[in-house]
């Protein structure tokens, strides 16, 4: 009986990695998105993600990141104002608009795991579509 070394690192389930894209092009999406209250925010602040603890069963991950968020900037409606999206599945947190100091004090709140800024990650490098077409891949329909 041959026996099998363990890891150190954990495995990774597919559906995981299969939502890893769909999560950085919504962070794009955020990133690029214009802000309607442009004016009013302030010019240090930026786009941060924010990783917790998953909520409570009887809590929604919404409800749970609106909560969080509303601790530090103040009120439920800052904080829906705040909130670019919550993440529910490969993740639990949520993506917002924050300048240095509120990052520091979202840090400290209880449940919150980690704060990183949010960056645009380029997924291919490929040439174009031009490609699809050149012999020995299917044609695009």
């Amino acid at each position: 009986m041959v026996k099998r070394a363990s890891s150190s690192f954990p495995s990774i389930s597919i559906p995981i990695l299969i939502l890893l894209p769909l999560i950085f092009a919504i962070i794009d999406m955020a990133d690029s998105a214009p802000n309607s209250n442009s004016g009013s925010s302030s010019p240090k602040s930026a786009v941060q993600i924010v990783y917790t603890e998953r909520p409570q069963q009887n809590e929604e991950p919404e409800a749970y990141h609106i909560r969080t968020l509303a601790s530090v900037l103040g009120s439920e409606e800052a904080a829906k104002e705040a909130l670019i999206y919550s993440y529910k599945t490969a993740a639990s947190g949520f993506s917002a608009k924050l300048t240095p100091q509120q990052v520091a004090e979202i840090s400290k709140q209880p449940g919150v795991l980690q704060v990183v800024p949010s960056r645009t990650v380029q997924l291919h490098s490929g040439s174009g579509i031009g490609q699809l077409n050149s012999p020995g891949i299917g044609k695009l329909h």
